[in-house]
């Protein structure tokens, strides 16, 4: 039974695919009395965000929800410049509550990835640092049997994801997990 709701702003299926596998497991951990719910907000009007936004600015109050807002930095230069882009966008987010993915969710797809499990998977390539990589350089490196199917790919992933070595190859993943899952 679940005292209160954490929701997890996410931008589409791939970011729900890993919250269910890699963060929901951590996060029912440290928030233990909490339902989570993902909220996908990508294809929604602003003006709707803005308003569930509003609802749980109540509900927290009352101390009966959180939220973490996830968002990819895409092409801006900086954290700083995402997050004004953000709080023009939704005048109700509060900016501490905001994880900058850096650069896409793909990134922390292939952060949690060691060499071994790198070479199971058929990328030959070493990953040291995946804090630039973007969607189109994922794609670039999935094998060619998983080629048409770039979401059976990412659940082979999640398969070998290790959260220790995730955290040494990106940052953003380091930060979110330092921010909500330590302590």
């Amino acid at each position: 039974m679940c005292d209160k709701r954490l929701y997890v702003f996410i931008e589409g299926d791939d970011d729900e695919l890993f919250l269910n596998r890699i963060l929901r497991p951590e996060l029912s951990k440290k928030y233990n009395n909490f339902c989570i719910y993902p909220f996908k907000y990508a294809q929604k009007p602003n003006k709707k965000i803005n308003q569930f936004l509003k609802t749980l600015i109540i509900l927290k109050n009352k101390e009966l929800a959180e939220y973490i807002f996830t968002v990819d930095i895409d092409n801006c230069n900086s954290i700083k410049d995402k997050k004004n882009l953000l709080k023009q966008a939704f005048d109700k987010l509060n900016i501490e509550n905001v994880v900058i993915v850096i650069k896409e969710i793909e990134s922390w797809y292939l952060a949690g990835l060691d060499n071994n499990a790198l070479e199971k998977l058929g990328i030959r390539k070493n990953i040291s640092n995946t804090d630039c990589i973007n969607k189109e350089q994922f794609e670039n490196l999935i094998p060619r049997r998983f080629s048409d199917y770039k979401t059976n790919f990412m659940i082979e992933i999640l398969k070998h994801f290790s959260v220790k070595t995730a955290k040494k190859k990106n940052r953003s993943f380091k930060y979110f997990f330092e921010k909500y899952l330590s302590g």
